[in-house]
Order: structure tokens, then sequence, then C-alpha cells
């Protein structure tokens, strides 16, 4: 087989490169968790409000953790404990 010649700049064009991803992941990384705190208050707020509005109760809690885990089993942040955390119970 022939030995490639790397022609001029390339090492540096494949640091940069490598730099470039490096950044992008880390950006998107940043950006889903962005989203997701942002959810996690949205639930929180949500579960409030029905409990201020619609008489909701404590109990409430433990059913919507199962049907969320059930649903979403890899997502953590589901438990009853943390839903109850979000929504102040």
């Amino acid at each position: 087989m022939a030995k490639l010649t790397v022609p001029d700049g390339y090492t540096e064009w494949l640091t940069q490169l490598k730099g470039d991803i490096r950044q992008a992941q880390a950006r998107a990384i940043v950006a889903v968790n962005t989203e997701m705190i942002t959810l996690y208050w949205r639930i929180g707020r949500d579960i409030i409000d029905r409990q201020t509005t619609q008489g909701w109760g404590k109990g409430i809690i433990p059913k919507l953790a199962a049907d969320l885990r059930a649903e979403f089993p890899d997502v953590k942040g589901f438990s009853a404990r943390n839903l109850g955390y979000k929504g102040i119970c």
C-alpha cells in the first residue's frame, strides 16, 4: 500500500476540526441541560397550579411519577420525591 502524503495545512486543520467538534458537543450538552431544567421548572409550576386551582392533593404525585417513569424509563428526575420537590408538596 502506498504511503499517503499529507497535504500542507492538514494537521493544523485537523486540530482545529477536533476542537470545533468538542466545542459543539459541549454546547449541545449545555443546550440539553437547559431544556431539561426548563421542563422541570414547568412541571413544578404546573403541579403547583393544579394543586391551587383544581384542588389536586399530594396523592397525585406518586401516580404521576409512576406514569412518567413508565413512559420514559431512561429519563431521570421523575420519581415521586423529585416531583414533590418540583411541586413543593
